[in-house]
């Protein structure tokens, strides 16, 4: 995929569904008594792996258009799940599984085979779930187990191992109470809340109680990690709106990123929808200074630290990014991935075992890069290389797929 530079980017997007509350939607409701329909949902190749997987264990989901009609299993199926390249599909459906007291073996594609999985199954464990991986990998074998309900303690600040144990404990006896270190994000809490789960949230502490589901229309609003990519685009070439995008503040770190690099943004039109915060989203070109990101501010902006990256290679002074380990196991190792694409269009990067150190340039000069198969380096490349001198190649660009199918189409239009 050739990217042309941009010496001026205008423009007003509208932004595919969230990945994170598409997902969230198709999968619970998919457990829930009656039927649901899900407006403006994303349907890049992630989504689609849950849809597919909730078929298998008997719920009824159709797809029309950008809307998703979702009739709930009275009982779930035992099943083979295909879940693709989709990570959060193969952990939520662990814990929902496990909460359900159904047979599943999950595999993914070879990239999801490597991630691991043990992070999600071994605090599964401690509420009872008889789940076994592969040396801690994909396949995964989900067994039926008695679960009771338990304080636990998790490792990392993951929304997708919180979400995970949550799903479980709504079939565990008695109270679950789990404890993150930071605050992930919450749109599991908010969605089951609005279904009528056992459910309560206070800071870093969830509390479940044994819940059984009510099905209920979800509309999805668009996704702030797609939107990062316009909106970068606006802080370096011109002026972008992006309309109706979940401001959820437990992903809105990138605002918080914008504020300390002096990049010139406005928030219009601000509501909520089906209990999720929304807001039009307009970015203004802007002088960009240096930042320096720590691990408290990683849960909420993880996924839009490629395209922070990029902002931060064009910015003046020197910028840190640390506390980011994380990245190392997405669907690339995106702290080598990132640096690499960046040195390869003339940034002046510096890969840490936790994240990097950023030397900003007046310019990029652009270049070509392979994508790696990871759909967000392929999109925070072509960002770099449209707002570089004078563009580049991108192997692999077809990856976008996964979660912006359009994506190209938009940046080209």
């Amino acid at each position: 995929m050739n990217v042309r530079p941009r010496t001026q980017f205008f423009g007003e997007f509208r932004i595919p569904g969230d990945k994170s509350v598409t997902h969230r939607a198709i999968l619970f409701n998919g457990i829930a008594r009656g039927e649901a329909v899900v407006t403006d949902a994303l349907l890049g190749a992630d989504c689609l792996s849950s849809a597919a997987c909730m078929r298998a264990l008997g719920a009824q989901v159709e797809v029309d258009g950008t809307s998703i009609r979702v009739r709930g299993a009275e009982r779930l199926r035992a099943a083979d799940c295909d879940c693709g390249n989709s990570g959060t599909t193969m952990r939520l459906l662990m814990g929902l599984a496990a909460g359900q007291g159904v047979q599943v073996r999950l595999t993914g594609d070879a990239s999801l085979s490597r991630r691991p999985m043990e992070r999600v199954a071994a605090p599964l464990r401690l509420l009872g779930a008889d789940i076994e991986t592969a040396d801690g990998h994909a396949p995964v074998t989900v067994r039926p187990a008695p679960l009771f309900g338990r304080a636990v303690d998790t490792k990392v600040a993951s929304a997708q191992v919180k979400s995970a144990l949550i799903l479980a404990a709504l079939g565990a006896e008695g109270e679950t109470v789990i404890r993150e270190p930071l605050l992930s994000r919450d749109h599991t809490e908010r969605m089951l809340a609005a279904m009528g789960a056992d459910i309560r949230a206070e800071g870093c502490t969830v509390t479940v109680g044994r819940s059984a589901l009510r099905a209920v229309d979800v509309a999805v609003p668009a996704d702030i990690s797609g939107a990062a990519y316009f909106m970068a685009l606006g802080a370096l070439c011109g002026e972008t709106l992006c309309r109706s995008v979940g401001v959820n503040p437990t992903r809105t770190g990138i605002l918080r990123v914008f504020d300390q690099m002096g990049v010139r943004y406005a928030l219009g039109h601000e509501r909520t929808v089906c209990g999720e915060p929304v807001a039009d989203i307009r970015v203004r070109k802007s002088p960009l200074r240096a930042v320096h990101l720590g691990r408290a501010i990683m849960p909420s902006l993880i996924d839009e630290l490629p395209v922070i990256a990029v902002l931060c290679a064009c910015a003046e002074g020197e910028s840190v990014i640390e506390g980011a380990e994380e990245l190392r196991v997405k669907e690339s190792d995106r702290i080598r991935t990132t640096a690499a694409m960046l040195a390869a269009i003339g940034g002046d990067v510096e890969e840490k075992p936790d994240g990097f150190i950023i030397r900003g340039k007046k310019s990029l000069r652009g270049g070509n890069f392979d994508a790696c198969a990871d759909h967000r380096i392929a999109m925070s490349g072509a960002v770099a290389l449209a707002a570089s001198e004078r563009g580049g190649d991108i192997a692999g660009a077809e990856c976008v797929d996964i979660s912006f199918p359009n994506f190209f189409d938009l940046l080209n239009s």
